[in-house]
Protein backbone atom coordinates (compact mmCIF):
# COMPACT_ATOMS: atom_id res chain seq x y z
CA UNK A 1 0.00 0.00 0.00
CA UNK A 2 1.25 3.49 -0.85
CA UNK A 3 2.92 5.47 1.92
CA UNK A 4 1.29 8.78 1.07
CA UNK A 5 1.78 10.08 4.62
CA UNK A 6 5.57 9.91 4.44
CA UNK A 7 5.60 11.48 0.99
CA UNK A 8 3.35 14.35 2.06
CA UNK A 9 5.33 14.88 5.27
CA UNK A 10 8.53 15.16 3.25
CA UNK A 11 6.86 17.62 0.87
CA UNK A 12 5.69 19.70 3.85
CA UNK A 13 9.12 19.75 5.50
CA UNK A 14 10.79 20.84 2.25
CA UNK A 15 8.17 23.57 1.71
CA UNK A 16 8.69 24.85 5.24
CA UNK A 17 12.46 25.12 4.79
CA UNK A 18 11.98 26.86 1.44
CA UNK A 19 9.84 29.53 3.11
CA UNK A 20 12.04 30.11 6.14
CA UNK A 21 10.27 27.79 8.58
CA UNK A 22 11.98 25.05 10.58
CA UNK A 23 10.22 21.64 10.66
CA UNK A 24 12.63 20.18 13.24
CA UNK A 25 13.44 20.91 16.88
CA UNK A 26 17.12 21.48 17.73
CA UNK A 27 18.88 19.39 20.37
CA UNK A 28 18.91 22.30 22.84
CA UNK A 29 15.11 22.44 22.81
CA UNK A 30 14.77 18.69 23.27
CA UNK A 31 17.22 18.71 26.18
CA UNK A 32 15.50 21.66 27.83
CA UNK A 33 12.05 20.09 27.62
CA UNK A 34 13.29 16.68 28.74
CA UNK A 35 14.61 18.30 31.94
CA UNK A 36 11.20 19.72 32.92
CA UNK A 37 9.96 17.51 35.77
CA UNK A 38 6.24 18.03 35.18
CA UNK A 39 3.47 20.55 34.55
CA UNK A 40 4.23 23.93 36.15
CA UNK A 41 2.45 24.46 39.47
CA UNK A 42 3.63 27.93 40.50
CA UNK A 43 3.61 31.34 38.87
CA UNK A 44 4.20 34.94 39.96
CA UNK A 45 0.69 36.34 39.51
CA UNK A 46 -2.09 35.56 42.05
CA UNK A 47 -3.93 32.32 41.24
CA UNK A 48 -7.49 31.37 42.18
CA UNK A 49 -8.48 27.75 42.72
CA UNK A 50 -11.30 27.09 40.24
CA UNK A 51 -10.78 23.36 39.76
CA UNK A 52 -14.24 22.46 41.09
CA UNK A 53 -16.04 24.28 38.26
CA UNK A 54 -17.39 22.13 35.40
CA UNK A 55 -14.73 23.06 32.86
CA UNK A 56 -14.72 21.35 29.47
CA UNK A 57 -12.68 21.59 26.29
CA UNK A 58 -14.23 21.59 22.80
CA UNK A 59 -11.80 21.20 19.91
CA UNK A 60 -11.16 19.17 16.77
CA UNK A 61 -11.69 15.44 17.11
CA UNK A 62 -7.96 14.72 16.86
CA UNK A 63 -6.62 17.76 18.77
CA UNK A 64 -4.21 17.05 21.60
CA UNK A 65 -2.84 20.58 22.14
CA UNK A 66 -5.76 21.93 24.19
CA UNK A 67 -5.47 25.69 24.68
CA UNK A 68 -8.87 26.59 26.15
CA UNK A 69 -11.54 25.46 28.58
CA UNK A 70 -14.88 27.12 29.23
CA UNK A 71 -17.55 27.09 31.93
CA UNK A 72 -20.68 29.16 32.64
CA UNK A 73 -22.82 30.29 35.56
CA UNK A 74 -26.34 31.74 35.29
CA UNK A 75 -26.75 35.00 37.24
CA UNK A 76 -29.81 37.09 38.20
CA UNK A 77 -31.59 39.24 35.60
CA UNK A 78 -30.79 36.83 32.78
CA UNK A 79 -27.07 37.52 32.85
CA UNK A 80 -24.53 34.72 32.44
CA UNK A 81 -20.95 34.59 33.63
CA UNK A 82 -18.73 32.71 31.17
CA UNK A 83 -15.12 31.91 32.03
CA UNK A 84 -12.59 31.09 29.33
CA UNK A 85 -9.41 29.47 30.68
CA UNK A 86 -6.31 29.70 28.49
CA UNK A 87 -3.36 27.38 29.11
CA UNK A 88 -0.50 29.11 30.96
CA UNK A 89 2.21 28.24 28.46
CA UNK A 90 4.61 30.94 29.65
CA UNK A 91 4.97 29.15 33.01
CA UNK A 92 6.82 26.34 31.20
CA UNK A 93 8.21 28.36 28.26
CA UNK A 94 9.75 31.53 29.69
CA UNK A 95 10.97 34.33 27.48
CA UNK A 96 14.53 33.67 26.35
CA UNK A 97 14.37 29.90 26.78
CA UNK A 98 15.45 27.53 24.01
CA UNK A 99 11.81 26.58 23.39
CA UNK A 100 10.87 30.25 23.17
CA UNK A 101 13.64 30.88 20.66
CA UNK A 102 12.49 28.08 18.39
CA UNK A 103 8.84 29.16 18.70
CA UNK A 104 9.87 32.65 17.60
CA UNK A 105 11.29 31.19 14.36
CA UNK A 106 8.07 29.63 13.04
CA UNK A 107 5.65 31.70 15.19
CA UNK A 108 2.87 29.16 14.59
CA UNK A 109 2.09 25.48 14.37
CA UNK A 110 1.79 24.25 10.79
CA UNK A 111 -1.11 21.90 10.06
CA UNK A 112 -0.84 19.70 6.98
CA UNK A 113 -2.91 16.67 5.91
CA UNK A 114 -0.34 14.04 6.88
CA UNK A 115 1.50 15.73 9.76
CA UNK A 116 1.36 18.56 12.26
CA UNK A 117 4.56 20.56 12.81
CA UNK A 118 3.94 22.02 16.28
CA UNK A 119 5.34 25.37 17.40
CA UNK A 120 6.29 23.78 20.73
CA UNK A 121 7.73 20.33 21.29
CA UNK A 122 4.87 17.85 21.74
CA UNK A 123 5.78 17.05 25.35
CA UNK A 124 4.89 20.70 26.03
CA UNK A 125 1.98 21.37 23.69
CA UNK A 126 0.14 18.06 24.15
CA UNK A 127 1.11 17.37 27.76
CA UNK A 128 2.76 19.83 30.13
CA UNK A 129 1.05 22.98 28.79
CA UNK A 130 -2.12 21.37 27.43
CA UNK A 131 -5.38 21.59 29.40
CA UNK A 132 -5.72 17.84 29.27
CA UNK A 133 -8.70 15.78 30.35
CA UNK A 134 -8.66 15.00 34.07
CA UNK A 135 -5.60 17.15 34.82
CA UNK A 136 -4.98 20.21 37.02
CA UNK A 137 -3.34 23.05 35.13
CA UNK A 138 -2.39 26.71 35.55
CA UNK A 139 -4.27 29.11 33.30
CA UNK A 140 -5.17 32.69 32.56
CA UNK A 141 -8.93 33.14 32.87
CA UNK A 142 -10.93 35.70 30.90
CA UNK A 143 -14.24 36.38 32.65
CA UNK A 144 -17.22 37.58 30.61
CA UNK A 145 -20.53 38.64 32.14
CA UNK A 146 -23.03 38.72 29.29
CA UNK A 147 -26.44 40.39 29.53
CA UNK A 148 -29.57 38.72 28.15
CA UNK A 149 -29.38 40.88 25.00
CA UNK A 150 -25.85 39.65 24.22
CA UNK A 151 -23.99 42.77 25.29
CA UNK A 152 -20.93 42.46 27.49
CA UNK A 153 -21.81 43.81 30.93
CA UNK A 154 -18.49 43.38 32.74
CA UNK A 155 -15.22 41.54 32.24
CA UNK A 156 -12.02 40.64 34.07
CA UNK A 157 -8.77 38.71 33.66
CA UNK A 158 -6.93 36.72 36.36
CA UNK A 159 -4.81 33.65 36.97
CA UNK A 160 -6.44 30.39 38.05
CA UNK A 161 -5.84 26.72 38.60
CA UNK A 162 -8.36 24.69 36.56
CA UNK A 163 -9.33 21.07 35.85
CA UNK A 164 -10.72 19.74 32.58
CA UNK A 165 -13.74 17.56 33.44
CA UNK A 166 -14.67 16.61 29.84
CA UNK A 167 -12.63 16.53 26.63
CA UNK A 168 -15.21 17.13 23.89
CA UNK A 169 -15.05 17.49 20.11
CA UNK A 170 -16.75 19.83 17.65
CA UNK A 171 -18.52 17.15 15.64
CA UNK A 172 -20.10 15.36 18.60
CA UNK A 173 -21.13 18.50 20.48
CA UNK A 174 -22.29 20.19 17.28
CA UNK A 175 -24.51 17.28 16.30
CA UNK A 176 -26.05 17.21 19.79
CA UNK A 177 -26.70 20.97 19.84
CA UNK A 178 -28.28 20.74 16.39
CA UNK A 179 -30.48 17.81 17.43
CA UNK A 180 -28.91 15.28 15.07
CA UNK A 181 -26.86 13.23 17.54
CA UNK A 182 -26.64 12.09 21.16
CA UNK A 183 -24.93 13.90 23.99
CA UNK A 184 -21.26 12.83 23.75
CA UNK A 185 -20.33 10.17 26.27
CA UNK A 186 -17.62 12.32 27.85
CA UNK A 187 -20.25 14.98 28.60
CA UNK A 188 -22.90 12.49 29.71
CA UNK A 189 -20.53 11.16 32.39
CA UNK A 190 -20.37 14.59 34.08
CA UNK A 191 -23.51 15.64 35.91
CA UNK A 192 -24.68 19.05 34.71
CA UNK A 193 -22.42 19.19 31.65
CA UNK A 194 -25.41 19.10 29.30
CA UNK A 195 -26.79 22.27 30.91
CA UNK A 196 -23.32 23.83 30.73
CA UNK A 197 -23.18 23.29 26.98
CA UNK A 198 -26.70 24.62 26.41
CA UNK A 199 -25.97 27.81 28.37
CA UNK A 200 -22.65 28.40 26.64
CA UNK A 201 -24.28 27.85 23.26
CA UNK A 202 -27.05 30.32 24.07
CA UNK A 203 -24.57 32.96 25.21
CA UNK A 204 -22.35 32.44 22.16
CA UNK A 205 -25.32 32.92 19.83
CA UNK A 206 -26.30 36.11 21.65
CA UNK A 207 -22.74 37.45 21.36
CA UNK A 208 -22.77 36.58 17.67
CA UNK A 209 -26.04 38.45 17.09
CA UNK A 210 -24.61 41.62 18.62
CA UNK A 211 -21.39 41.41 16.58
CA UNK A 212 -23.36 40.89 13.38
CA UNK A 213 -25.57 43.86 14.18
CA UNK A 214 -22.34 45.87 14.22
CA UNK A 215 -21.24 44.51 10.87
CA UNK A 216 -19.32 41.31 11.60
CA UNK A 217 -18.97 39.20 8.46
CA UNK A 218 -20.23 35.63 8.43
CA UNK A 219 -18.21 33.42 6.10
CA UNK A 220 -18.44 29.73 5.31
CA UNK A 221 -15.09 28.02 5.61
CA UNK A 222 -13.39 26.67 2.49
CA UNK A 223 -11.20 24.34 4.56
CA UNK A 224 -11.03 20.69 3.59
CA UNK A 225 -10.13 17.50 5.43
CA UNK A 226 -8.18 14.68 3.81
CA UNK A 227 -8.85 11.14 5.00
CA UNK A 228 -6.43 8.24 5.09
CA UNK A 229 -6.70 4.48 5.27
CA UNK A 230 -3.52 3.51 7.00
CA UNK A 231 -0.88 5.54 5.19
CA UNK A 232 -2.78 5.76 1.89
CA UNK A 233 -4.83 8.85 1.12
CA UNK A 234 -8.48 7.99 0.47
CA UNK A 235 -10.56 11.15 0.09
CA UNK A 236 -11.07 14.86 0.55
CA UNK A 237 -14.20 16.66 1.75
CA UNK A 238 -15.07 20.21 2.82
CA UNK A 239 -15.08 21.04 6.52
CA UNK A 240 -18.64 21.90 7.48
CA UNK A 241 -19.62 24.55 10.03
CA UNK A 242 -21.49 23.48 13.15
CA UNK A 243 -22.88 24.98 16.34
CA UNK A 244 -19.98 23.79 18.51
CA UNK A 245 -17.40 25.50 16.29
CA UNK A 246 -19.50 28.67 16.32
CA UNK A 247 -19.78 28.45 20.12
CA UNK A 248 -16.01 28.43 20.59
CA UNK A 249 -15.35 31.01 17.87
CA UNK A 250 -17.74 33.51 19.44
CA UNK A 251 -16.38 33.03 22.95
CA UNK A 252 -12.81 33.40 21.68
CA UNK A 253 -13.51 36.58 19.70
CA UNK A 254 -15.09 38.12 22.79
CA UNK A 255 -12.28 36.95 25.08
CA UNK A 256 -9.65 38.36 22.73
CA UNK A 257 -11.41 41.71 22.79
CA UNK A 258 -11.50 41.71 26.60
CA UNK A 259 -7.75 40.95 26.76
CA UNK A 260 -6.93 43.90 24.49
CA UNK A 261 -9.01 46.29 26.60
CA UNK A 262 -7.59 44.88 29.85
CA UNK A 263 -3.99 45.54 28.78
CA UNK A 264 -4.77 48.98 27.39
CA UNK A 265 -6.51 49.99 30.64
CA UNK A 266 -3.32 49.13 32.53
CA UNK A 267 -1.07 51.15 30.28
CA UNK A 268 0.38 48.15 28.48
CA UNK A 269 0.99 47.92 24.74
CA UNK A 270 -0.91 45.26 22.82
CA UNK A 271 -0.24 43.14 19.77
CA UNK A 272 -3.34 43.39 17.59
CA UNK A 273 -4.58 41.26 14.70
CA UNK A 274 -6.17 43.51 12.10
CA UNK A 275 -7.76 43.33 8.69
CA UNK A 276 -7.82 46.83 7.34
CA UNK A 277 -10.34 48.18 4.85
CA UNK A 278 -10.83 45.84 1.86
CA UNK A 279 -8.14 45.96 -0.80
CA UNK A 280 -10.66 45.54 -3.65
CA UNK A 281 -13.93 47.09 -2.49
CA UNK A 282 -14.82 48.09 -6.06
CA UNK A 283 -14.76 44.44 -7.15
CA UNK A 284 -16.89 43.45 -4.14
CA UNK A 285 -19.40 46.12 -5.19
CA UNK A 286 -19.31 44.72 -8.72
CA UNK A 287 -20.12 41.21 -7.51
CA UNK A 288 -23.07 42.56 -5.53
CA UNK A 289 -24.32 44.41 -8.60
CA UNK A 290 -24.31 41.15 -10.60
CA UNK A 291 -26.99 39.77 -8.24
CA UNK A 292 -29.02 42.99 -8.27
CA UNK A 293 -27.66 44.22 -4.94
CA UNK A 294 -25.86 47.44 -4.15
CA UNK A 295 -23.13 48.37 -1.70
CA UNK A 296 -21.99 51.88 -0.74
CA UNK A 297 -19.02 53.48 -2.48
CA UNK A 298 -16.89 53.41 0.67
CA UNK A 299 -16.11 50.16 2.57
CA UNK A 300 -18.91 49.40 5.02
CA UNK A 301 -18.79 46.17 7.03
CA UNK A 302 -22.44 46.37 8.11
CA UNK A 303 -23.63 46.74 4.53
CA UNK A 304 -21.38 43.88 3.41
CA UNK A 305 -22.65 41.70 6.26
CA UNK A 306 -26.26 42.36 5.22
CA UNK A 307 -25.43 41.49 1.60
CA UNK A 308 -23.74 38.24 2.63
CA UNK A 309 -26.67 37.24 4.84
CA UNK A 310 -29.06 37.89 1.96
CA UNK A 311 -26.99 35.80 -0.47
CA UNK A 312 -26.64 32.94 2.03
CA UNK A 313 -30.43 32.74 2.24
CA UNK A 314 -31.01 33.20 -1.49
CA UNK A 315 -28.32 30.81 -2.76
CA UNK A 316 -26.99 28.58 0.05
CA UNK A 317 -25.33 26.12 -2.35
CA UNK A 318 -23.06 28.81 -3.73
CA UNK A 319 -22.31 30.55 -0.44
CA UNK A 320 -19.00 28.75 0.18
CA UNK A 321 -17.70 30.04 -3.16
CA UNK A 322 -18.94 33.56 -2.44
CA UNK A 323 -17.31 33.44 1.01
CA UNK A 324 -13.94 32.48 -0.43
CA UNK A 325 -14.22 35.17 -3.09
CA UNK A 326 -14.96 37.93 -0.56
CA UNK A 327 -12.20 36.72 1.77
CA UNK A 328 -9.67 36.97 -1.06
CA UNK A 329 -10.90 40.44 -2.01
CA UNK A 330 -10.71 41.68 1.60
CA UNK A 331 -6.99 40.95 1.74
CA UNK A 332 -4.89 39.29 4.40
CA UNK A 333 -4.59 40.21 8.05
CA UNK A 334 -1.51 41.46 9.82
CA UNK A 335 -0.15 41.98 13.33
CA UNK A 336 0.38 45.55 14.50
CA UNK A 337 1.40 47.13 17.79
CA UNK A 338 -1.06 49.36 19.62
CA UNK A 339 0.83 51.56 22.11
CA UNK A 340 -0.96 52.33 25.40
CA UNK A 341 -3.53 55.09 25.09
CA UNK A 342 -3.52 55.15 21.28
CA UNK A 343 -6.62 54.75 19.13
CA UNK A 344 -6.87 50.98 18.56
CA UNK A 345 -6.80 49.68 14.98
CA UNK A 346 -9.97 47.84 14.00
CA UNK A 347 -10.66 44.45 12.45
CA UNK A 348 -12.93 44.97 9.43
CA UNK A 349 -14.11 41.37 9.15
CA UNK A 350 -14.97 41.00 12.84
CA UNK A 351 -16.42 44.51 13.24
CA UNK A 352 -14.43 45.02 16.45
CA UNK A 353 -12.01 47.76 17.46
CA UNK A 354 -10.26 45.78 20.18
CA UNK A 355 -8.88 42.44 19.03
CA UNK A 356 -5.77 40.60 20.12
CA UNK A 357 -4.70 36.99 19.67
CA UNK A 358 -4.49 35.47 23.13
CA UNK A 359 -6.42 32.19 23.29
CA UNK A 360 -4.03 29.72 21.57
CA UNK A 361 -0.55 30.12 23.13
CA UNK A 362 0.39 26.48 22.41
CA UNK A 363 -0.16 27.08 18.69
CA UNK A 364 0.57 30.78 17.96
CA UNK A 365 3.48 32.91 19.11
CA UNK A 366 1.51 36.21 19.19
CA UNK A 367 -0.76 34.58 21.78
CA UNK A 368 2.25 33.67 23.91
CA UNK A 369 3.55 37.23 23.64
CA UNK A 370 0.15 38.54 24.75
CA UNK A 371 0.07 36.05 27.62
CA UNK A 372 3.39 37.37 28.90
CA UNK A 373 2.03 40.90 28.79
CA UNK A 374 -1.05 39.77 30.74
CA UNK A 375 0.97 37.89 33.36
CA UNK A 376 3.25 40.90 33.87
CA UNK A 377 0.25 43.17 34.36
CA UNK A 378 -1.34 40.72 36.83
CA UNK A 379 1.92 40.35 38.77
CA UNK A 380 2.48 44.11 38.93
CA UNK A 381 5.57 44.05 36.70
CA UNK A 382 6.59 46.27 33.82
CA UNK A 383 5.85 45.07 30.26
CA UNK A 384 8.33 42.34 29.27
CA UNK A 385 8.65 43.79 25.75
CA UNK A 386 9.57 47.28 24.53
CA UNK A 387 7.56 48.92 21.74
CA UNK A 388 10.39 48.45 19.17
CA UNK A 389 10.72 44.80 20.22
CA UNK A 390 6.97 44.27 19.76
CA UNK A 391 7.03 46.01 16.38
CA UNK A 392 9.80 43.69 15.20
CA UNK A 393 7.88 40.66 16.48
CA UNK A 394 4.65 41.84 14.84
CA UNK A 395 6.39 42.08 11.47
CA UNK A 396 7.97 38.66 11.88
CA UNK A 397 4.74 36.99 13.03
CA UNK A 398 2.86 38.41 10.04
CA UNK A 399 5.57 37.19 7.65
CA UNK A 400 5.85 33.71 9.17
CA UNK A 401 2.11 33.18 9.51
CA UNK A 402 1.76 34.05 5.82
CA UNK A 403 4.53 31.56 5.01
CA UNK A 404 2.83 28.87 7.13
CA UNK A 405 -0.49 29.49 5.37
CA UNK A 406 1.23 29.05 2.00
CA UNK A 407 2.84 25.80 3.12
CA UNK A 408 -0.50 24.48 4.37
CA UNK A 409 -2.21 25.39 1.08
CA UNK A 410 0.59 23.81 -0.95
CA UNK A 411 0.51 20.53 0.96
CA UNK A 412 -3.29 20.37 0.84
CA UNK A 413 -2.99 20.77 -2.93
CA UNK A 414 -0.30 18.06 -3.02
CA UNK A 415 -2.63 15.73 -1.13
CA UNK A 416 -5.50 16.54 -3.48
CA UNK A 417 -3.22 16.11 -6.50
CA UNK A 418 -2.51 12.55 -5.31
CA UNK A 419 -6.25 11.90 -5.33
CA UNK A 420 -7.10 13.43 -8.71
CA UNK A 421 -4.05 12.59 -10.85
CA UNK A 422 -6.08 9.77 -12.44
CA UNK A 423 -8.78 12.29 -13.43
CA UNK A 424 -6.59 14.40 -15.72
CA UNK A 425 -8.74 15.32 -18.73
CA UNK A 426 -12.00 15.55 -16.76
CA UNK A 427 -14.01 18.79 -16.82
CA UNK A 428 -15.46 20.73 -13.89
CA UNK A 429 -17.41 23.86 -13.01
CA UNK A 430 -15.15 26.35 -11.24
CA UNK A 431 -15.03 29.86 -9.78
CA UNK A 432 -12.13 32.31 -10.14
CA UNK A 433 -10.50 32.87 -6.72
CA UNK A 434 -7.46 34.89 -7.72
CA UNK A 435 -6.47 37.14 -10.62
CA UNK A 436 -3.15 38.98 -10.52
CA UNK A 437 0.23 39.15 -12.19
CA UNK A 438 0.98 35.82 -10.49
CA UNK A 439 -1.74 34.16 -12.54
CA UNK A 440 -5.42 33.30 -12.46
CA UNK A 441 -6.59 30.67 -9.99
CA UNK A 442 -9.84 28.74 -9.87
CA UNK A 443 -11.63 26.57 -7.33
CA UNK A 444 -13.66 23.44 -8.05
CA UNK A 445 -16.32 22.51 -5.49
CA UNK A 446 -16.47 18.74 -6.08
CA UNK A 447 -14.00 17.34 -5.41
CA UNK A 448 -12.82 20.45 -3.53
CA UNK A 449 -9.59 21.63 -5.18
CA UNK A 450 -7.93 24.81 -6.33
CA UNK A 451 -5.40 25.32 -9.09
CA UNK A 452 -3.98 27.62 -11.74
CA UNK A 453 -5.70 28.37 -15.03
CA UNK A 454 -3.01 27.84 -17.64
CA UNK A 455 -4.96 29.19 -20.64
CA UNK A 456 -8.11 31.19 -21.35
CA UNK A 457 -7.65 33.50 -18.36
CA UNK A 458 -7.90 36.76 -20.28
CA UNK A 459 -10.74 38.97 -19.06
CA UNK A 460 -11.49 36.90 -15.96
CA UNK A 461 -11.67 38.34 -12.44
CA UNK A 462 -12.31 37.05 -8.95
CA UNK A 463 -15.82 35.67 -8.64
CA UNK A 464 -16.32 34.76 -12.31
CA UNK A 465 -17.59 31.26 -13.07
CA UNK A 466 -15.95 29.12 -15.75
CA UNK A 467 -15.86 25.59 -17.10
CA UNK A 468 -12.38 24.06 -16.82
CA UNK A 469 -10.52 20.88 -17.73
CA UNK A 470 -7.95 19.30 -15.41
CA UNK A 471 -4.78 19.54 -17.48
CA UNK A 472 -2.16 18.06 -15.16
CA UNK A 473 -0.84 17.78 -11.61
CA UNK A 474 2.56 17.93 -9.92
CA UNK A 475 2.25 16.28 -6.52
CA UNK A 476 5.66 17.31 -5.20
CA UNK A 477 5.13 21.01 -5.96
CA UNK A 478 1.42 21.04 -5.15
CA UNK A 479 0.45 22.16 -8.66
CA UNK A 480 -3.03 21.50 -10.04
CA UNK A 481 -3.35 22.96 -13.54
CA UNK A 482 -6.53 23.68 -15.49
CA UNK A 483 -7.38 24.80 -19.01
CA UNK A 484 -10.47 26.86 -19.80
CA UNK A 485 -13.01 24.93 -21.83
Amino acid sequence: MADDRSRLRAIAAAAMRERGLDPDFPAAVRAEVAAIPGPPSTTEEPVRDLRALLWCSIDNDDSRDLDQLSVSETLPDGRVRVLVAVADVDAAVPKGSASDGHAAINTTSVYTPAAVFPMLLERLSTDLTSLNDGEDRLSIVVELVVAADGTLATSDVYGARVHNHAKLAYNGVGAWLEGTGPLPEAAARVRGMDDQLRVQDRVAQALSRVRHEHGALDFESSDVRHTFEGDAIQGVAPERPNRAKALIENLMVTANGVVAKFLDARGFPTLRRVVRSPERWDRIRGLAAETGDSLPESPDSAALAAYLAKRRQAAPDGYADLSLTIIRLLGSGEYVVDPPGAEPPGHFGLAVRDYSHSTAPNRRYPDLITQRLLKAALAGHRPPYSIPELESLATRCTKQEDAANKVERQVRKSATALLVERRVGSTFDAIVTGASNKGTFVRVASPPMEGKLMSGERGLDVGDRVRVRLDGVDVDRGFIDFMRE
